[in-house]
């Protein structure tokens, strides 16, 4: 008999299940027969792109005919100059989960061990899963990694550890001695993958300085995107800062062309809008605030978050309450895995759309 299928796939797809995109808001309005839907579950900003990167997309519209710059030229030039580095320090991938799966098809081979917090990002257990790697998930403290815990996991069998700071889906971020003193701990031949999606919204105070491992040669790459608070999302692009020789084993398992045309123009441009992100930071802070103070009044819990999103303990079934949510056109992420069944993560939006999910939030509990 022939084979099946699932049989010619790859065994480390066993067990391995997908990622569930939310719907469109457009699907929702047309399946609810409602309108005016407010999405805030793929922390998003609310405020949408840089004037000035709308301006370079529309400038960029009659090129489309052409391929993009392979080798993201310009953008790699204004990013080093930026960061203190040199173009050769840099690689541009199709969002940061691009570049995620280059550091797993690069490093990763069946029987590593990768070390990841628990509950963080669930690409990075995907990933390790679908290279046949053992992951160890070392659980959060105070919804934090647990930094010396993650240390002290680390064996010899530990080829990469996934940092993501701030994490996702708590919001929480280490301090910045608390990842010096993990660096300090672990071996220099182990990766460490630092995950900065959320950085720019950091507090200074908060901010590490990850990019002097990188400086430093350590085998570490740092991951920044454009699709939070730079609000290009829809066009998928971001960047990792690592030594130039992992950068070059990197580019040998990049696809040609992985980074648009548009996406390339529109970040150039939206490096310059400084007006853009201090407005974003300040509607995230109030946003932020005002989002606390009501869900503290309504007896809710959540970790302090220094990202664009809460992580809301509802007391009950998170996915239950966020499918009511969504029928009151309010769109949050409802999460799995046995810390967070009673869990939602939410977006902070703008006081409009803050006070829709508040509104709704109160209506449904």
């Amino acid at each position: 008999m022939a084979k099946s299928l699932e049989e010619l796939a790859s065994p480390y797809l066993h067990g391995l299940l997908p990622y569930i995109p939310g719907k469109p808001i457009g699907e929702v309005e047309r399946e609810l027969g409602i309108t005016g839907v407010v999405k805030l579950a793929s922390n998003e900003n609310p405020l949408g792109p840089s004037p000035l990167a709308l301006c370079a997309l529309r400038e960029a519209l009659p090129e489309s005919h052409r391929y993009p710059d392979g080798g993201g030229y310009y953008l790699k030039g204004r990013l080093a100059a930026c960061l203190g580095l040199t173009p050769g320090h840099l690689i541009l991938g199709n969002g940061c989960n691009e570049l995620l799966e280059l550091m797993a098809r690069a490093f990763l081979l069946p029987g590593d061990e990768v070390v990841i917090a628990d509950p963080a990002f669930v690409i990075y257990g995907m990933l390790a899963h679908l290279q046949g790697c053992t992951t160890v998930r070392v659980p959060l403290k105070a919804w934090t990694h647990d930094l010396e815990a993650m240390a002290k996991a680390v064996t010899t069998r530990t080829k990469m550890v996934f940092l993501g700071n701030p994490n996702n889906p708590t919001g929480t971020a280490v301090r910045p001695t608390e990842l010096k003193a993990f660096m300090d701990a672990v071996p220099e031949e182990v990766i460490v993958v630092i995950d900065e999606a959320y950085i720019e919204y950091v507090p200074q105070e908060l901010v590490p300085d990850s990019l002097g491992y990188v400086r430093q040669g350590r085998w570490v790459i740092v991951l920044r995107t454009f699709s939070k608070i730079y609000g290009l999302a829809g066009l998928r692009i971001g960047y990792g800062m690592a030594p130039p020789s992992m950068v070059e084993l990197l580019e040998r398992v990049r696809a040609p062309f992985n980074v648009n045309s548009l996406a390339q123009r529109a970040a150039l441009a939206a490096l310059d809008d400084q007006a853009h992100l201090s407005s974003s930071r300040q509607v995230n802070d109030l946003g932020k605030a005002y989002l606390s103070g009501e869900l503290h009044r309504l007896g809710l819990q959540f970790p302090p978050s220094v990202a664009n999103f809460l992580l809301v303990d509802l007391k009950q079934d998170g996915r239950a309450v966020a499918d009511a949510l969504l029928r009151m056109g309010v769109i949050v992420r409802p999460l799995q895995g046995a810390y967070l069944k009673t869990h939602i993560r939410v977006t902070i939006g703008t006081p409009p759309e803050n006070e829709r999910f508040i509104q709704a939030l109160k209506a449904v509990l």
